[in-house]
């Protein structure tokens, strides 16, 4: 049978759903680098980390927190995670504003190079014009993106390469999600 993968979003259509500022230590200091936990590699554990909110509301089994858009899932999504895709994944505790049980920073660990660009929509790289060195090669945008499955080897949880804004995940893990009655993210076959 064909794998299928899908870019996991946050619904945002959920009505009355609340929104995380970015996380930070324990004792509310800043992180150093907010955006470590999409660069879809192993990092070492933060410590303890609380996520303040932006804007109070529903909560949810699935949002992003901040300027590093970085998933956060309630205890029942994230054990999808720890049981079928226990390689590909990081998963942290975090103290949600208001909550009295652990919500859990995920990292995806796994980056694969496999962005079809012919079959997207459209994308745009970085280049050296934009004053990002860091950045020139990874892409900019992809809209409409696409992946060339016949890249993918064993990974179920993944970021393409080059970027960090898309969380992939395969069918299986879709299904367990869909079968908890997760709420907050939406699905998209890519």
């Amino acid at each position: 049978m064909k794998r299928q993968f899908f870019d996991l979003g946050i619904d945002v259509y959920v009505p009355g759903r609340w929104y995380f500022k970015t996380p930070t230590h324990a004792d509310g200091q800043p992180l150093d680098d907010p955006w470590v936990f999409t660069d879809g590699v192993f990092i070492p554990d933060p410590g303890p980390l609380r996520i303040p909110l932006s804007r109070p509301g529903k909560p949810l089994d699935f949002t992003s927190a901040g300027v590093g858009v970085t998933p956060v899932f309630s205890p029942r999504a994230a054990e999808v995670f720890r049981a079928l895709a226990p390689t590909d994944v990081q998963l942290f505790p975090v103290q949600v504003e208001g909550q009295v049980e652990p919500y859990f920073l995920l990292v995806a660990a796994r980056t694969v190079r496999c962005v079809d660009e012919a079959a997207s929509e459209e994308f745009k790289l970085w280049t050296p014009e934009d004053g990002q060195p860091e950045k020139v090669g990874g892409y900019k945008y992809v809209a409409g993106l696409r992946i060339d499955k016949a890249k993918v080897a064993d990974e179920r949880v993944f970021r393409p390469w080059g970027l960090r804004s898309a969380l992939i995940v395969d069918g299986e893990l879709k299904a367990a999600l869909e079968q908890t009655g997760i709420v907050g993210g939406k699905f998209v076959e890519v």
